[in-house]
C-alpha cells in the first residue's frame, strides 16, 4: 500500500508540475492574455508570413509590427509566440480640460500648415480609418474634451494637463514632446479661454483678442484677418474656420465674456480691457482696417476723408458713451469731450487733461515790460463735429499745443504792444471783452465752439522786480488819492457836525425866538393902532377947529386965529408921533425891541455871544451874534443910501 501511496503522489506531483511548465509555456508562448476593464491593450505581432512593416509605423497589411486594433478588457487568445500585447491606460481628460492629440504617423503636413487637418478624419478611435482616410501627422487641429478616451497610443500621443499617454517612445520623440508640453503649459492650453464676470474687478472690462496659427497668410496690406461669420463657433472648430475663408494672423472680430474651448495650438488668445466712453465724451474711430470707403465729409471740408463705420480712416458717426468691445489692433478712439473744458496758461495748474503743456503767456508792452499773463479759455466741441477734429488735428491735446496755443499766444503778444504795463492792468475788463469777441472767430475756423476767456493778473517773471516797483508806486498813488477823499469826507463830517449843534442849539431856544418874534408882532400891530388912533384924533381935532373956525368968525378973527395955532401944534406933535411909528422910525424902534429880546434871551440862557470853538469857514449868520451883527449893517447900509 505504501508503494501504491508513494505513487499515486509522484503522478500527482508529475502532474501540478505539468501544469505549471504548461502555464509557464502558455504565459511565454502569449496564448492567453487578461486585460483589466480599466486598460486597453495594444497588439504588436512578432512574425507574420506577411513579413514586416514596409512603411508607415503601424501594420496595417497584417505585417509584424504594431496592430492598428486594440484590445478592450478580458482575458483573450493568440497564436502561441507570435503575439505581444502591451497593456496601458485608456485616455482620460478631467472635465472643464482639454486634450491635445499627435498623430505619429500620416501624412505629412504641407508647407505653410501647422497642424493636421481634421477635415476628412476627426475620429482617433479607429486607426485603420485615419490613416487610410489620409490622415496627417503631427498635432492635430481637433481637441479632445472631458472624459474617457479609447485611443491607440501606438498611433497618437495625448497631452492631459496631468500626464502623456505615449507608448514606446525613444529619447529624441520624448524631448519633443516635452517642449510641446512647456508650450502648452505656456500658453494655459489645458484650461478653456474663460471670460467671466466677477464684481468688484475689472474682469468684466476685459475681451480677448485672438491670433489664428495656421491657414492662408494675410495679403500685404492687410493688418488683421476680416471676420468671417460665426460658423466657425468663436474659432473653437478650426476646420470650419478655415473653410469659410479665415486666415492666419491676428483676428478682427474678438471675444467677450463665456468660455471657450480653443485648441491653444491653432489660436492664442490676448486679454485687454474693453473700451469705455465715459459720459460727456464721444468716441471717434480711427480703423487700422476694412475697406477704402467713399468720402462723405462733403465738398467744403478739405482737411481729409471721413467715410462710414467700418471702412478704414476715420468714421463720420462718433461712438457715444458707453462701453464697447472695440479690438485695438484694428483702430484706436480718440476721446473727444462734449461737455464745457478748461485750457489754463499756467505753470501747475491744470484744467483738463489737454493743457497740461500750457505756460503763462511771456508778454513784452508798449512801455518794454515783460510779464506773464496768466489765462484760462473755455472751449466746447460739438459731438458731430468731433471727428472732424480728430481728422484735422489727430486728437484734442494735439490741437491744443499745436494750434490754440500758438494762437492765443499771438493774439495777446499783440494786444500787449499797444498798451502800457499799468494800462494792461487797468483796462483787463476791457481786454477780456474784445479777446471774447475776436478769438470766437477764430475758433469756429477749428470747428470750435469758444465759450469765455478769463484773464488773470500780469505778474513778473523770475527775478524782474521792476514791474513789482512799478506796482508799488500805483499802490502808493492810490493810497495818496484815498487819504485826500477821507480828509475831505472829514471836512464834510464836521460840517455837517457843526450844523447839527446849531440846530440842536436853536432847537432849544425856539421858544424864546418864537416869543421874541411875538412881542415883535404886537408891537408893530400896538405901532399901526397907535397909527390909526392919532389919524383919528387927528381929523376930529381938524374938525373941532373948523368948528372953532365957524365960531370965530363969530367971536371974531383974533381969537380964532389963536385956537387955531393951538390945534395946528397938537396936530403936528400927533403927525410926529405917528411919522415916529412908520418908516424909519418903525425900524429903528423894531430893533430896539429885537435888540432887547435877544439881550434878555442871551442873559436868560447864559449863551455867549463869540463861540468858543470856531470850525471852518462861517457865515456871518451862523450863530446868534452874526444874526445881531447882519441886522446892524442892514440898518446902517439903509441910513447911508437914504443919505
Amino acid at each position: 500500500m505504501s508503494f501504491d501511496f508513494l505513487g499515486s503522489n509522484a503522478v500527482l506531483l508529475y502532474a501540478l508540475l505539468g501544469l505549471a511548465l504548461l502555464a509557464l509555456l502558455v504565459l511565454a508562448s502569449g496564448m492567453v492574455r487578461y486585460i483589466p476593464n480599466d486598460r486597453i491593450g495594444v497588439i504588436e505581432k512578432l512574425w507574420s508570413a506577411h513579413g514586416s512593416v514596409q512603411a508607415g509605423l503601424l501594420a496595417m497589411q497584417g505585417e509584424a509590427g504594431l496592430q492598428p486594433e486594440l484590445r478592450r478588457g478580458g482575458f483573450h487568445f493568440f497564436t502561441p509566440f507570435q503575439y505581444r500585447v502591451h497593456i496601458h491606460p485608456m485616455v482620460s481628460i478631467t472635465q472643464g480640460k482639454i486634450g491635445y492629440v499627435f498623430a505619429r504617423d500620416g501624412i505629412d503636413l504641407p508647407a505653410g500648415q501647422t497642424l493636421a487637418s481634421n477635415a476628412q478624419t476627426d475620429n482617433f478611435l479607429d486607426v485603420r480609418a485615419f490613416l487610410q482616410g489620409g490622415g496627417q501627422k503631427g498635432p492635430q487641429r481637433k481637441v479632445l474634451r472631458e472624459g474617457t478616451h479609447i485611443i491607440n497610443p501606438a498611433l497618437f500621443v495625448v497631452m492631459s494637463e496631468e500626464t502623456t499617454y505615449a507608448l514606446n517612445m525613444d529619447a529624441q520623440e520624448r524631448a519633443y514632446y516635452d517642449r510641446m508640453r512647456e508650450l502648452l503649459d505656456e500658453r494655459q492650453a489645458f484650461t478653456p479661454v474663460v471670460i467671466k464676470e466677477k464684481s468688484g474687478t475689472h474682469e468684466s472690462d476685459q475681451l480677448a483678442i485672438v491670433t489664428v496659427q495656421d491657414g492662408p497668410a494675410l495679403s500685404r496690406d492687410e493688418l488683421l484677418a476680416p471676420d468671417v461669420g460665426d460658423a466657425h463657433n468663436s474659432f473653437q472648430e478650426p476646420e470650419r474656420f478655415l473653410a469659410a475663408g479665415g486666415r492666419r494672423g491676428r483676428q478682427e472680430r474678438v471675444l467677450v465674456e463665456g468660455t471657450y474651448y480653443i485648441n491653444r495650438l491653432f489660436a492664442t488668445v490676448e486679454f485687454i480691457s474693453k473700451t469705455i466712453i465715459p459720459v460727456g465724451f464721444v468716441g471717434v474711430v480711427v480703423s487700422y482696417t476694412g475697406s477704402r470707403g467713399e468720402d462723405v465729409s462733403g465738398s467744403e471740408y478739405s482737411h481729409g476723408e471721413l467715410v462710414n463705420a467700418g471702412c478704414r480712416g476715420v468714421w463720420r458717426e462718433p461712438l457715444m458713451p458707453g462701453k464697447y468691445a472695440f479690438n485695438t489692433y484694428a483702430g484706436k478712439i480718440e476721446l473727444v469731450p462734449t461737455t464745457n473744458f478748461v485750457l489754463m496758461w499756467k505753470s501747475g495748474e491744470s484744467g483738463s487733461s489737454f493743457d497740461s503743456n500750457l505756460r503763462e503767456i511771456t508778454l513784452i508792452t508798449k512801455d518794454a515790460f515783460e510779464p506773464q499773463l496768466p489765462l484760462s479759455v473755455v472751449v466746447h466741441i460739438d459731438y458731430r463735429k468731433a471727428p472732424m477734429v480728430v481728422q484735422r488735428f489727430g486728437n484734442v491735446k494735439q490741437l491744443v499745443e499745436q494750434t490754440l496755443d500758438p494762437m492765443v499766444s499771438s493774439y495777446f503778444k499783440n494786444v500787449s504792444q499797444t498798451h502800457t504795463f499799468i494800462e494792461l492792468i487797468q483796462s483787463r475788463s476791457e481786454l477780456q471783452t474784445n479777446a471774447s469777441r475776436d478769438m470766437r472767430e477764430r475758433f469756429l475756423a477749428y470747428s470750435l465752439e469758444f465759450q469765455e476767456v478769463l484773464i488773470g493778473t500780469p505778474r513778473p517773471q523770475a527775478g524782474d522786480h521792476k514791474i513789482e516797483a512799478i506796482m508799488a508806486q500805483l499802490r502808493d498813488r492810490q493810497i495818496a488819492r484815498e487819504q485826500v477823499e477821507t480828509f475831505a469826507q472829514k471836512e464834510i463830517a464836521a460840517n455837517k457836525q457843526r450844523e447839527l449843534n446849531e440846530a440842536e442849539k436853536r432847537a432849544e431856544k425856539q421858544a424864546e425866538l418864537t416869543a421874541s418874534l411875538v412881542d415883535i408882532s404886537i408891537k408893530e400891530n400896538q405901532g399901526a393902532a397907535a397909527v390909526k388912533a392919532a389919524e383919528k384924533k387927528r381929523q376930529e381935532i381938524e374938525a373941532l377947529a373948523q368948528a372953532d373956525r365957524f365960531r370965530q368968525e363969530a367971536e371974531g378973527q383974533g381969537r380964532a386965529a389963536a385956537i387955531r395955532s393951538v390945534g395946528e401944534a397938537e396936530g403936528a406933535a400927533i403927525q410926529a408921533k405917528s411919522d415916529a411909528l412908520q418908516g424909519e422910525g418903525a425900524d429903528k424902534q423894531l430893533m430896539q425891541t429885537v435888540m432887547l429880546r435877544l439881550a434878555e434871551a442871551f442873559e436868560a440862557a447864559k449863551v455867549p455871544l463869540v463861540p468858543q470853538i470856531q470850525l471852518g469857514a462861517q457865515s456871518d449868520g451862523g450863530n446868534a451874534f452874526g444874526t445881531l451883527l447882519g441886522l446892524m449893517s442892514a440898518l446902517k447900509a439903509q441910513e447911508l443910501r437914504r443919505d
